[in-house]
């Protein structure tokens, strides 16, 4: 049982990863990219340490991923909003006279 949840997991990084670069594709500006690439992203990568963890099978494991996924969940929206204030600068820059 613990395999087929392992695989689950793993098929829906997979799958919120491709959402996620589909989004960097399809979508018409920076904002919305990143938008799409900060928060689908944090999703995929702390399934991703979940199926890890499960894995791994040890407290020390379970306890790395959850650091690592607070760090994720912490650090993914400063640098998408940094990234936006510093996008939305360089369009204002261009369309002043």
């Amino acid at each position: 049982m613990l395999e087929i949840t392992i695989g689950l997991l793993a098929l829906l990084t997979g799958g919120f990863a491709i959402a996620a670069g589909l989004g960097l594709l399809r979508f018409p500006d920076a904002l919305t990219r990143m938008h799409a690439s900060s928060k689908v992203g944090s999703l995929a990568g702390s399934l991703a340490l979940i199926a890890a963890a499960l894995d791994g099978g040890t407290l020390s494991a379970a306890s790395r991923a959850i650091i690592a996924i607070a760090f994720l969940f912490l650090t993914a929206p400063i640098g998408a909003h940094l990234l936006a204030r510093a996008a939305a600068r360089r369009n204002a820059k261009r369309k002043s006279p």
